[in-house]
């Protein structure tokens, strides 16, 4: 590499590495940046800081930051500049300036080859976010732990101090060719709490085998912006607080496997209720939960017919 020292150049090593990056994922991206600018070193504010400092970016907190915006960035000639939003989370703050890296990363990409065609707005913003992601949740160290803790969203949200939705997220993206597994994240709606609604979710597939999944049940799994059922496995974890696990039968579907559906509340730090996590995995593969029901205890509920 030229000059390691000047993101430009680091994007050019990226091409000539990768050479077309549409075969290349942005864990590829992420591994390759830790590599050259991390070298081992933990993730911490302080040392993405000075990441920051050796691509040449400055960063800026600021308290006018635009209500739907977390940072931004701006390029003057050799000049960058990341803008975050000061009171932010120490995961918030972290995430957004490799959010912005990766996004100026795109525009270098199209700058160091006029043959490369850069991503569009929205495409260019969801890859920046699961790069983001990536870098602070590398993928086999983080699977390991999916597994170790038995797919427990919110103890991984502590022991990396990220928010659960990233978590969740980044779970989606590591066991997307594994095991099947639907996750959802339900949020107030409301100030008092007395509905809830989809905020957001993730799904994947066992693609070693076709018989690992569960097929013919479109509409069945919940949607971003759907209300929680009535009597449904989150309406009784919000009503108790208290994590719930339960066999979801499926009558209609008798060629289907019956899932395993556990929920545990995500508390704030005053106590208050501020989500629930919503896993679904086939019962066939039960056991992974394991870790997480020996931890947490939920209420065993039994077994529930088409209600999450």
């Amino acid at each position: 590499m030229k000059d390691p020292n000047d993101l430009g150049c680091f994007c050019e090593h990226v091409l000539g590495k990768f050479g077309n990056l549409s075969d290349a994922t942005e864990d590829d991206l992420a591994e390759e940046f830790g590599r050259v600018y991390l070298k081992g070193l933990p993730l911490t504010l302080y040392n993405l800081r000075s990441v920051a400092e050796r691509c040449g970016i400055r960063l800026y907190g600021t308290d006018s930051m635009p209500a739907n915006l977390r940072g931004f960035h701006d390029v003057y000639g050799k000049n960058k500049n990341i803008y975050y939003r000061n009171g932010d989370s120490l995961s918030g703050i972290q995430n957004t300036i490799l959010h912005e890296i990766r996004e100026m990363m795109e525009t270098l990409f199209g700058e160091v080859n006029p043959d490369y065609e850069p991503l569009r707005t929205r495409a260019r913003h969801i890859r920046a976010n699961q790069f983001a992601s990536a870098v602070l949740l590398p993928k086999e160290r983080f699977k390991q732990s999916i597994y170790k803790t038995g797919l427990d969203i919110v103890a991984l949200s502590k022991m990396y101090v990220k928010s659960c939705s990233q978590v969740l997220l980044r779970m989606g993206e590591v066991l997307k060719e594994e095991i099947f597994s639907y996750m959802a994240l339900y949020e107030p709606l409301g100030e008092n709490g007395s509905k809830w609604k989809e905020g957001y979710w993730t799904t994947t597939h066992n693609e070693s085998d076709p018989d690992g999944n569960v097929h013919g049940l479109s509409g069945f799994f919940p949607r971003k912006g759907r209300a929680a059922n009535p009597g449904s496995l989150v309406e009784m974890t919000v009503n108790k607080r208290k994590p719930h696990l339960a066999r979801i039968t499926m009558l209609d579907h008798q060629t289907d496997p019956s899932l395993t559906a556990i929920t545990r509340p995500v508390l704030k730090h005053n106590m208050k209720l501020a989500g629930i996590s919503l896993l679904v995995l086939i019962s066939a593969d039960r056991s992974l939960l394991e870790a997480q029901i020996e931890k947490v205890k939920p209420v065993t509920v039994g077994s529930l017919h088409r209600r999450l």
